[in-house]
């Protein structure tokens, strides 16, 4: 359930145009209107993903690249994207960007394949990585003071009804199948949202840009993502595939591309230019633990949804209402704990962090110990598990890049921020590829029988990666400094 974090934008001009009033209220709709639609489309496809499985044909990898197409996407686009806003107008950026989200939505809802649903679904996040950078840089540049504060105050409210919506949403709307379309009406959902979003935005939003216009690193972007896909193909196919030596080769090769990224963005900066990943920040031990946590809690938190919702539904028989209800409690956990979370940031930051991944390990140990035998287990221990989880997410998930930042010197707080927004997001395409991988294979190994023993054995094979992954992330959080930064994002 892990949701878009802010790509830092550039500081206007000293005194940029500033909305208040009726106009301020309206412009900030609009842009809570979109980020509500980014939030919700991550947490909504894994419920439907069993009835779009039976309904398209999609193989158990499709699957996985249905979820991970959309956050490599996402994530590839928000430093860009936060820089295409502060150059040519956040206001003309958003307004394209969300009426390509919309295209996208439609496209989804009309794929006659998985093939093209995956497709498409990459070209809906590549949209959202352009559009939510935008939210943060008009919020910034053109909101007085005491708005701006109410306004992200919204935004975080935002955040926690997107998260109980999508389950719950994405159950109903499934298990309603309004007018003979299933699954396709989560989809069809954006379109009417973002149709009264366009037409309110182009009337009171105001438009920014940033003083200076910087060149966009495009080649580094496009190594970065090309990297990472041909990292994630063979980990996603490489079952399907049969696991062949030159699947592994691809993998060596997206290695070896991240390399010259990497290399490639040492060249930019020394030109002077403003390179996607400033390589000076890999020599700050605190950010460089903060993208480790970052990877794995995210990654962790990505692929547990996919599992679950394919065990509640195929292997209890749960409904998609039904498995959206077991996953609420998830949400009303975290809802719980981030408001606390953030209020205490300042003070006792990375004790949070630790803590709540700590937390989040101790939910998952306990999901292994409910199915672990092959029984079916009642809603309410599987409401007990997830509710503890969420109260882990709720002190972790809000202050994370706020406590690495806190290790950031201050002039490159801004690239800090965006990378670790992008790497939050990747981390997450990266989750799904290994540990969706490893439920798959459990699955395919243990053969025919019950479906709660055969469903529940799979996902008990999972857990104790996942354990393994939150602990992880704990003990590179203990790496960051120890309270959050002074700025709340």
């Amino acid at each position: 359930m892990t949701s878009s974090q802010q790509n830092l934008p550039r500081v206007d001009s000293p005194d940029p145009p500033r909305v208040a009033g009726r106009a301020a209220s309206l412009a900030l709709l609009v842009v809570l209107f979109a980020s509500f639609m980014d939030l919700l489309d991550v947490t909504i496809v894994t419920v439907a993903a069993p009835d779009i499985a039976r309904d398209l044909g999609a193989s158990e990898a499709q699957l996985q690249w249905m979820l991970a197409a959309y956050t490599l996407a996402l994530g590839s686009g928000l430093i860009t994207g936060g820089r295409l806003g502060d150059d040519y107008g956040r206001r003309r950026v958003f307004l394209v960007s969300l009426a390509g989200f919309a295209v996208a939505s439609a496209a989804c809802a009309l794929a006659p394949t998985a093939g093209v649903l995956i497709a498409v679904r990459a070209v809906q996040g590549l949209a959202g990585g352009f559009m939510v950078p935008q939210v943060f840089g008009i919020i910034r540049s053109s909101f007085a003071p005491a708005m701006m504060a109410k306004a992200f105050g919204a935004y975080g409210a935002v955040q926690g009804l997107a998260s109980v919506a999508g389950p719950l949403l994405g159950g109903a709307l499934v298990d309603a199948d309004l007018w003979g379309l299933g699954w396709r009406t989560i989809f069809w959902i954006n379109i009417p949202v973002a149709v009264v979003a366009l037409a309110l935005g182009a009337r009171v939003l105001p438009e920014s840009h940033a003083p200076v216009r910087a060149r966009l690193d495009l080649v580094g972007a496009a190594l970065a993502a090309a990297g990472v896909l041909l990292v994630l193909l063979p980990l996603v196919q490489g079952r399907d595939w049969g696991w062949p030596a030159w699947g592994w080769a691809l993998l060596v090769a997206g290695v070896a591309l991240l390399a010259g990224f990497l290399g490639y963005e040492r060249a930019v900066a020394r030109r002077g230019g403003e390179p996607v990943l400033d390589p000076g920040l890999l020599s700050v031990r605190p950010f460089t633990s903060g993208l480790a946590a970052s990877v794995l809690f995210f990654g962790g938190l990505a692929s547990f949804f996919l599992a679950l919702s394919i065990y509640l539904q195929a292997g209890t028989g749960r409904s998609a209402w039904d498995t959206g209800l077991v996953i609420l409690p998830y949400a009303i956990g975290s809802m719980i704990t981030s408001g606390a979370g953030v209020a205490l940031a300042a003070k006792a930051g990375r004790a949070l962090l630790v803590t709540g991944s700590l937390t989040l390990a101790a939910s998952q140990a306990l999901l292994w110990w409910l199915v672990r035998d092959g029984a079916t287990p009642g809603y309410w221990s599987l409401a007990a598990a997830m509710f503890v989880g969420g109260l882990g997410l709720g002190l972790s998930a809000p202050i994370l890049v706020n406590v690495v930042l806190a290790g950031v010197p201050g002039r490159q707080a801004g690239a800090a921020g965006g990378v670790l927004s992008t790497v939050n997001q990747i981390g997450g395409a990266v989750g799904v590829a290994v540990l969706g991988t490893v439920f798959f294979n459990a699955l395919s190994s243990t053969g025919s029988g019950d479906p709660a023993e055969v469903f529940g054995h799979a996902l008990a094979k999972v857990m104790p990666w996942q354990v393994a992954t939150y602990l992880l992330a704990a003990a590179a959080m203990l790496a960051l400094p120890k309270t959050a930064a002074a700025h709340q994002t």
